[in-house]
């Protein structure tokens, strides 16, 4: 059953692309109305936030994946680069 939600929600992430990238030529269109133009770019704003929630969910899975369950989290950024020489 995991795997039937995984493929529905890929789907659902490739249509909710398509439509955002719809959308961007929509507003391209030198005859769209300024207003039709606007709510076209809202839509996608929201879109675009959406899909990128996802893909960082799709990321994080596989990074599980490729690095195992017992694997180290990565190393922490030396701190020393951003303290100030006073």
């Amino acid at each position: 059953m995991a795997k039937k939600q995984g493929r529905e929600s890929m789907k659902n992430f490739e249509e909710r692309l398509s439509r955002l990238e719809q959308l961007g030529e929509m507003i391209k269109s030198p005859d769209i109305p300024l207003d039709e133009a606007l709510g076209a770019f809202e839509d996608g704003i929201k879109l675009a936030r959406s899909l990128e929630k996802d893909l960082e969910k799709i990321e994080s899975r596989v990074e599980i994946l490729m690095n195992g369950p017992d694997a180290e989290p990565p190393e922490s950024p030396e701190r020393e680069l951003f303290e100030d020489d006073d």
